[in-house]
């Protein structure tokens, strides 16, 4: 079992950058695929960006394509996501998410997918 906790949410104004990071617990971090999520205010869980096990491949989702990047350091079992330009549409609590790559059928957009998930942060962009 692998547990997450996300911190470095935070308000912003339009424009600014922050940096989530997701730490994990347990020794097999690396066999995890990781992904970030978002949710904001009356609205479905949204896909936001995910990273393979191995920090080979990543996804974006549309609306950050180009402003946010996921990477991870396994060796620091933590998962980061660098926002940058953020927009007040950004808005939401941003929840990590973890699964087994051994599980295969990496369905990384879906959040049905995803097995183990953190308690959120909330990031707030003003304008």
């Amino acid at each position: 079992q692998v547990q997450l906790v996300e911190s470095g949410g935070g308000l912003v104004q339009a424009g600014d950058s922050l940096r989530l990071s997701c730490a994990a617990s347990g020794p097999t971090f690396s066999r995890y695929h990781m992904g970030w999520f978002r949710q904001a205010p009356g609205k479905e869980h949204e896909f936001v960006a995910a990273i393979s096990w191995g920090g080979g491949t990543t996804y974006y989702a549309d609306s950050v394509k180009g402003r946010f990047t996921i990477s991870r350091d396994n060796a620091k079992n933590t998962m980061y996501l660098q926002m940058n330009s953020l927009k007040p549409e950004d808005t939401a609590v941003y929840y990590c998410a973890a699964k087994n790559a051994l599980y295969g059928n990496w369905r990384y957009h879906e959040y049905d997918y995803w097995g183990h998930w953190g308690q959120g942060t909330q990031v707030t962009v003003s304008s």
